[in-house]
C-alpha cells in the first residue's frame, strides 16, 4: 500500500512537471524485438525549492513502457539538501533504485572555497555504514592547477591517491595505490582534436581520441589493444555507442546502442 501511495505521488509530480520541462530519453534495447518493444523510453524530471537557509532539490526517473507492474516504473528517486555552515558549503544527497528506500545511497559533500578543500563521503542507508571517503585539496602552482585526492574505500579496506595536473592544453592524472599505478596524459592537439593515452603498472595500455565535429557534435574513440574498441558519437540530443571486442587483429562482432534526449 505504501508503495502504491508513492507511485501515485510520483505520477502526480510528473503531472505537475509539465511546466518544469521533463526530459524524455529514448534508447534502443539490446536483442531482437517486435514493433516498438525494442525501444526503452525513460522520463526524468527534477525541481527545486527553498526552505529557510536550505536549498532543496529533488527528482525522479521512470520507465514509460506499458506494464502491469506499476511499482517497477520508478527507476531512480533522489533528493538533495544544501546549506552553508561557518564558511563551508554542505550538502547531502540520497538516491534509491526504484522504491528500495531502505538501501538508498547517501552522499555528503563539504566544500570550503577559502581553503580550496572538498570532502566527499558515501554511505549506505541499508547497512548504516560509511562506504568511502575522500578529500580533495587544490593548489595553484605557476599558472597550473594541481589537485591531490586521497581516497579510502572502507568496504574493501583499500586506499589510493589521485594527483591531477592541469596546465592549459595539457592534463596529467596519476592514480596510485599500494598495488597498482596508472597515469593518463591528455593533450589538446588543436581546437578540434584531443588525444589521451593511459598506461598502468600492469602493462595495460589504452588510447582515447576525441574529435570535435561541430559545436554540437563530437566523435570519441577509445582503443584497448586485445580488449575492445569503443566509439561514441554525440550529435546534439543523439548519442550512439559502438563497442567492438578485439582479439589480436580480429574484431568479434559489435554492440550498438542509440539514445535520443527530448526536452519538452
Amino acid at each position: 500500500i505504501s508503495n502504491m501511495k508513492f507511485v501515485i505521488a510520483l505520477v502526480s509530480l510528473f503531472g505537475l512537471a509539465a511546466a518544469k520541462a521533463p526530459q524524455l530519453s529514448i534508447s534502443v534495447r539490446d536483442g531482437n524485438f517486435d514493433g516498438l518493444d525494442g525501444l526503452d523510453p525513460q522520463v526524468a524530471w527534477e525541481s527545486s525549492t527553498q526552505a529557510g537557509d536550505l536549498d532543496v532539490s529533488y527528482g525522479a526517473s521512470a520507465n514509460v513502457r506499458p506494464t502491469t507492474d506499476i511499482a517497477s516504473l520508478p527507476r531512480k528517486v533522489w533528493g538533495k539538501v544544501a546549506t552553508s555552515v561557518s564558511g563551508w558549503g554542505v550538502s547531502a544527497r540520497a538516491e534509491s533504485e526504484g522504491l528500495d528506500f531502505k538501501n538508498a545511497d547517501v552522499e555528503v559533500d563539504a566544500d570550503n572555497e577559502g581553503a580550496d578543500l572538498n570532502v566527499h563521503l558515501v554511505a549506505s542507508a541499508g547497512s548504516q555504514s560509511i562506504r568511502s571517503v575522500e578529500a580533495t585539496k587544490g593548489l595553484d602552482v605557476n599558472g597550473a592547477r594541481v589537485t591531490v585526492t586521497p581516497r579510502f574505500n572502507l568496504e574493501d579496506d583499500s586506499q589510493d591517491v589521485v594527483v591531477n595536473y592541469n596546465n592549459d592544453k595539457t592534463n596529467v592524472k596519476l592514480t596510485a595505490s599500494m598495488d597498482t599505478q596508472e597515469v593518463t596524459v591528455s593533450q589538446q592537439v588543436d581546437d578540434n582534436n584531443r588525444i589521451a593515452p593511459t598506461v598502468n603498472s600492469n602493462g595495460d595500455l589504452s588510447v582515447e581520441w576525441e574529435r570535435k565535429l561541430t559545436d554540437d557534435s563530437s566523435l570519441t574513440a577509445t582503443l584497448k589493444p586485445n580488449d575492445n574498441l569503443n566509439v561514441e558519437w554525440k550529435d546534439d540530443a543523439w548519442t550512439a555507442n559502438i563497442n567492438m571486442p578485439i582479439d589480436g587483429a580480429n574484431i568479434n562482432g559489435a554492440d550498438v546502442s542509440i539514445k535520443r534526449d527530448v526536452n519538452f
